[in-house]
């Protein structure tokens, strides 16, 4: 007798049914022991890399205005200066001051990247969290009637109202137009992505991932 095939997941439609056709998950992407602290490393590098020096003060140099000597060298009494855009006088430049090019991009190698995107898509799996959905492409261009879908779905599912991730693949940019509003209308908080948009902070932000059939097909591939 053959044991079921834990990998082996429904797909479901926009009305919360499970269709006939089952689709299989790499158990490569979707099955391994989830590495946290790579994942946390992973999140600390994707938000070192948002991160950017805006403050910028200008130098002696930069700023502009005549140059002129301040006053006489000798016989005011007072002591010898040349430039009145020197750091020491008001309206000068700023000595040691932030330059605006500095930054703290951290670096995760590919190999490890990946590694840490397979624990979070394990770690949902391994928690049903994670639900394959199709018939995207059926969607009106209607946000309300977009909205009305998830709920009718999330109803016949039993899950109550959460963050929904939705990673999208081969979907038209035409089909998005009457989603983009949604998140504003909607009583939960909802996130479509395309796939290759995703990035680890926002995934571990979500409590269901929803992936449609050729995003999970695409993410099976990776290990190839």
């Amino acid at each position: 007798m053959k044991k079921n095939n834990p990998f082996l997941v429904p797909v479901y439609s926009l009305s919360g049914r499970p269709l006939a056709k089952k689709l299989e998950l790499n158990p490569e992407v979707f099955g391994i022991n989830p590495n946290e602290k790579l994942v946390a490393q992973a999140v600390r590098v994707y938000l070192s890399r948002q991160r950017n020096a805006h403050p910028k003060t200008k130098s002696r140099g930069e700023i502009q205005g005549s140059r002129r000597k301040i006053w006489p060298q000798k016989g005011t009494g007072r002591a010898r200066h040349g430039d009145r855009y020197a750091p020491i006088f008001v309206g000068g430049g700023v000595a040691h001051g932030p330059r605006g090019d500095r930054h703290w991009q951290l670096r995760l190698p590919k190999k490890m990247k990946k590694l840490a995107y397979f624990s979070v898509f394990s770690s949902y799996f391994a928690d049903q969290k994670m639900l394959v959905v199709t018939g995207w492409q059926k969607l009106p261009q209607k946000t309300r009637q977009v909205e009305k879908k998830l709920a009718s779905f999330l109803e016949a599912r039993k899950i109550a109202a959460a963050k929904l991730g939705i990673i999208l693949a081969d979907i038209p940019a035409e089909q998005w137009r009457g989603w983009r509003n949604l998140q504003m209308v909607a009583q939960w908080p909802v996130s479509f992505r395309r796939l290759e948009n995703i990035n680890i902070h926002w995934l571990l932000q979500q409590d269901y991932l929803f992936l449609n059939p050729a995003a999970v097909k695409s993410l099976n591939s990776q290990t190839k």
